[in-house]
């Protein structure tokens, strides 16, 4: 066993060293090709209907405004109804025809059944899901002292982006719209103190990426991403 440990504390550098001096060129040159062509190729949203699930704050809060700017009509989906109004009055003046704010906890499926109806309710179809909604619980597992506290934020990170997807699936497919899915880098490098949020947005990205898995639901849908952030 000593001599297999040795062995990989020899080998092991090596090869990260290696992989990573072939590897990231060839990754570079992959993201700065698909800029390009994302840049040249770019979707004319306008009229489109946009649901942005997480749109109360941060990256959901912009994706909302660069929507408004290509003129887009969006739903709005958050818990905070006052921060989600703002939000909605704000896309409208960047130049959205609509933006209505559907206040949803995407932790609970009635919830998510709900603001898909509302959404066909009001304009009849959807052309893009936004999949933005997460929270980030930070601690060490031992310094817990309810762990059934963190029941909604695990629910949120992975439930809500699989409820989200599901009950989408049947519009998506009519208007052959797409599914955008905003990922962590947690997914693949783990952050100390965040394991109740790696573990589930790890298993978010696999969901998106798998090529056997639950993820060829999305097969009738063409053009459907994922975004690390």
């Amino acid at each position: 066993m000593d001599f297999f440990h040795r062995f990989l504390n020899f080998v092991a550098p090596i090869a990260t060293l290696s992989a990573l001096f072939f590897v990231t060129p060839l990754y570079c040159a992959f993201k700065l090709l698909s800029y390009i062509d994302r840049s040249i190729s770019k979707e004319d949203v306008a009229g489109k209907v946009v649901l942005i699930v997480g749109a109360s704050s941060g990256i959901g809060e912009h994706i909302a405004y660069e929507y408004a700017r290509r003129g887009a009509c969006s739903v709005l989906a958050a818990r905070r109804e006052k921060s989600l109004r703002e939000v909605s009055a704000t896309a409208k003046f960047l130049g959205a025809p609509e933006a209505i704010a559907i206040p949803t906890d995407v932790s609970s499926i009635n919830d998510c059944k709900r603001l898909i109806d509302q959404t066909i309710n009001h304009f009849g179809q959807l052309n893009h899901l936004v999949n933005c909604a997460g929270v980030t619980p930070m601690c060490m597992l031992e310094e817990i002292t309810d762990i059934t506290s963190f029941t909604s934020g695990m629910n949120i990170n992975f439930w809500g982006y699989v409820y989200m997807t599901y009950l989408s699936l049947p519009y998506l497919r009519k208007s052959k719209g797409k599914i955008i899915v905003i990922a962590s880098s947690a997914s693949w490098m783990p952050a100390p103190r965040m394991g109740l949020y790696n573990k589930p947005v790890s298993e978010i990205y696999g969901l998106r990426m798998s090529p056997k898995g639950a993820v060829q639901a999305f097969s009738g849908i063409p053009d459907s991403g994922s975004i690390l952030t």
